[in-house]
């Protein structure tokens, strides 16, 4: 059995901030569509409340593993494990697996992860309530990085990075 790639992929802006009263903190539709083309065909691992806040429920293309501590919790289209262990050991066997939040789960995954796709907003949102746990960058080489503007359909300038643990 070989170990999946194990990877976190997360939009955060200047301070780290991921997210305010469960939703996204912009609307980016590029960044939609990179998580989109970067996600399909794998393995998402996410917690409760992030799966509860995705509007259409499951992702489509994508297995899609749910973390929660109430066994009575079921979900559409999905698989629900207790914990984030329980969820890799059902992903043993894949290329890359990948987890989309929330915070506590990126918190508890960091340390075992092997990549990180960054989508790095340049702008700094005030109202912003929940946030990605600082890293040392020092453990990370950046294997890909584009910079983009703001435009008329995204309103922020922001920056694909994909960080290797060294």
């Amino acid at each position: 059995m070989k170990k999946p790639l194990l990877s976190i992929i997360v939009a955060i802006d200047s301070y780290n901030g991921i997210g305010k009263a469960q939703k996204l903190l912009c609307h980016l539709p590029d960044d939609l569509k990179h998580f989109k083309t970067v996600t399909s065909g794998h393995t998402v691992i996410m917690g409760r409340k992030t799966f509860e806040s995705l509007p259409n429920g499951a992702l489509p293309n994508r297995r899609n593993i749910v973390l929660s501590s109430n066994p009575a919790f079921i979900a559409e289209k999905t698989t629900v494990c207790k914990n984030l262990d329980s969820a890799l050991a059902l992903s043993e066997n894949e290329d890359e697996v990948f987890i989309i939040g929330g915070a506590s789960v990126y918190k508890e995954a960091l340390d075992k992860c092997d990549r990180l796709y960054l989508t790095r907003i340049h702008h700094h949102f005030k109202e912003a309530d929940t946030f990605f746990p600082s890293f040392n960058q020092d453990e990370w080489s950046v294997i890909e990085q584009q910079e983009y503007p703001d435009n008329e359909k995204n309103p922020y300038p922001y920056t694909f990075v994909t960080l290797q643990r060294k």
